[in-house]
């Protein structure tokens, strides 16, 4: 991901697979995707190791979460 262009798009890349097969998501609740997400973002260290790559550390964190917490209201 280079811009926030390309961010909404890969979600809504994501929605759409929704939609098309979401049956077949292990996640396909919100809950469980949330719970999902969390843990992922938790153990996401051990995923760029294990695929020989670094964290990266300048992730903007803050955005991601505000537009997380802004999805619950947003139209």
């Amino acid at each position: 991901m280079h811009s926030r262009d390309e961010l909404a798009a890969f979600v809504r890349s994501l929605r759409e697979d929704f939609d098309r097969r979401g049956d077949e998501w292990e996640n396909a609740t919100l809950d469980r995707f949330l719970a999902a997400l969390a843990s992922w973002i938790n153990s996401s260290p051990g995923w760029y190791r294990n695929f020989g790559q670094e964290m990266p550390e300048s992730g903007d964190w803050t955005f991601f979460a505000r537009a997380l917490a802004a999805a619950v209201v947003y139209e």
